[in-house]
């Protein structure tokens, strides 16, 4: 996956760590356990075209999470460019 940047992007985290930098987007959702209001971050990724193809042909996405504790987490598609 590479990172892509996110729509409205308002921090970018990890670059001052040695990372890449993932830029995203603070929001508010209304979540069915934290309620309306709830704070989130989103960030965009894009498969490559090897990575499309597995997933067409049915291999999983796997989040990974770095640290022993894992906090809760929503994946989704985004909306399609140009509409």
């Amino acid at each position: 996956m590479q990172i892509g940047r996110v729509k409205n992007a308002t921090r970018v985290l990890g670059k001052s760590q040695g990372y890449m930098g993932l830029p995203l987007r603070d929001e508010m959702i209304n979540c069915s356990v934290g309620g309306e209001g709830t704070p989130c971050m989103t960030t965009a990724w894009h498969p490559t075209p090897k990575e499309l193809e597995a997933l067409h042909a049915g291999a999983p996405v796997h989040v990974r999470i770095i640290g022993t504790a894992h906090p809760p987490i929503m994946v989704e598609v985004g909306e399609i460019p140009g509409e």
